[in-house]
């Protein structure tokens, strides 16, 4: 088999609105424009899935989906002004990173590389 791109990533929440309006209004993601209930990035789609409406427990993403941006203490500081809580930052050695929880918990890392791949 011959992957060719991830098309979507499911984020899990018991509230789509709820979810939308955070990564939209909050994080600052584009709507898809073929589909305003997602959010389409430059390279993968944002898709909410309540899982308890087929009647699956909902858990939130513990692994995270990382977000790349420019300067990632100003990222922070902007999305704290908004009201955002942080669960600390990490320099892994290789890229800046801070971790926050969308309003259902799943987490949210945002990530800047800044050493040059090997």
């Amino acid at each position: 088999m011959e992957v060719e791109k991830v098309d979507f990533v499911t984020i899990p929440t018991r509230d789509e609105e709820r979810a939308r309006s955070f990564y939209h209004e909050t994080l600052g993601l584009p709507l898809d424009g073929n589909n305003p209930r997602e959010i389409a990035t430059s390279n993968v789609t944002l898709v909410f899935w309540n899982p308890e409406s087929d009647g699956l427990e909902f858990t939130p993403n513990q692994g995270g989906i990382a977000l790349r941006v420019g300067d990632v203490a100003a990222a922070r500081a902007e999305l704290e002004a908004k009201g955002v809580d942080f669960a600390g930052g990490d320099d892994s050695g290789v890229c800046h990173m801070a971790f926050c929880q969308d309003p259902d918990g799943n987490w949210v890392i945002l990530h800047r590389r800044y050493e040059p791949y090997e």
